[in-house]
């Protein structure tokens, strides 16, 4: 397969981890109303994650080196660092604010991934990032906004999100993708239940709501969602990843009108066609818009 052709394929694959991860929201929010705790629910979800990649993947378990294990382990510590201080910042501030901030991992990606493979991101990246960003902000953000201590935790999650898209991108470049999938979900997995186990109580016997929540945090968003992530990285940039995967907020919008009933309101559309706007630019470069050279005769030539 062409190389073109497979990086359009890494990004409809991305823009369908955002939307798994669009409608995890539902499912993070039954989870939540069935009492399960931010900690365990981590716990289980990575662990579900892992055995299942285990059973399904269990050749690769045997294939693996201490570089892959290295490297996977290194992205599971973001990944956990990400979900675990947006958790607790949610303590201490409002979801539009996390939500908001956590988005910021768009504008950091294009220049965290600078600093680790020296390739400055053009204008067209640059540019589409702050839209990204801006677009986020009319979809989530509300009304007196401030900085506190919820607020910078989550700001910390920001990065941590940030180094585990730029870390994906850069080890799945050379290393089996699927391995490090593995490997960092059981990472994430061990350090979850650490916390949970020293910071929490004790989860209580869930209903069926609760199972069936966790269930598909555990298959789809997370075994199903970042597998796909680590293999269509090896195919895009970390760049055009960011931004894809920041379409999440949109699908989680849509999944909340359509299934909570959630209002619509003006400031959210203006959102989503901001949004949609800077996915067009980053894949595209607005190409479109450019006129195709004149030949001597008058007329243009082909494309």
């Amino acid at each position: 397969m062409r190389h073109n052709q497979k990086s359009i394929l890494a990004d409809v694959a991305l823009l369908l981890v955002a939307i798994i991860w669009g409608s995890g929201f539902i499912a993070t929010k039954f989870a939540l109303d069935a009492d399960i705790s931010p900690f365990y629910m981590m716990t289980f979800r990575f662990t579900i994650a892992s055995l299942i990649l285990c059973i399904v993947f269990i050749r690769k378990l045997k294939k693996m080196n201490k570089s892959v294990i290295r490297s996977g382990i290194i992205i599971g510590i973001f990944l956990f660092g990400g979900f675990a201080m947006q958790t607790i910042g949610l303590q201490y501030t409002t979801p539009s604010k996390n939500a908001f901030l956590t988005a910021v991992n768009v504008v950091i990606v294009p220049f965290l991934y600078w600093m680790v493979s020296r390739k400055k991101p053009d204008n067209y990246a640059v540019g589409a990032a702050v839209l990204c960003f801006l677009g986020i902000g009319f979809l989530t953000v509300e009304a007196g906004f401030a900085i506190n201590i919820g607020d910078a935790l989550t700001l910390v999650c920001a990065v941590f999100f940030a180094c585990h898209i730029v870390s994906v991108g850069y080890f799945a470049k050379e290393m089996d993708p699927i391995s490090l999938t593995i490997v960092q979900m059981i990472t994430a997995a061990v350090l979850s239940g650490i916390c949970a186990v020293f910071f929490e109580q004790q989860p209580k016997i869930w209903g069926v709501k609760g199972m069936l929540a966790v269930g598909y945090l555990g298959i789809f968003s997370t075994f199903i969602a970042f597998l796909i992530q680590n293999t269509a990285q090896k195919h895009t940039t970390a760049t055009k990843t960011a931004i894809l995967l920041s379409t999440e907020s949109v699908f989680g919008t849509l999944f909340s009108i359509t299934l909570l009933k959630e209002q619509l309101t003006y400031k959210m559309l203006i959102g989503c066609f901001v949004i949609f706007a800077a996915i067009i630019i980053s894949e595209t470069k607005l190409s479109f818009l450019k006129t195709a050279p004149v030949v001597k005769d008058g007329s243009k030539a082909g494309v």
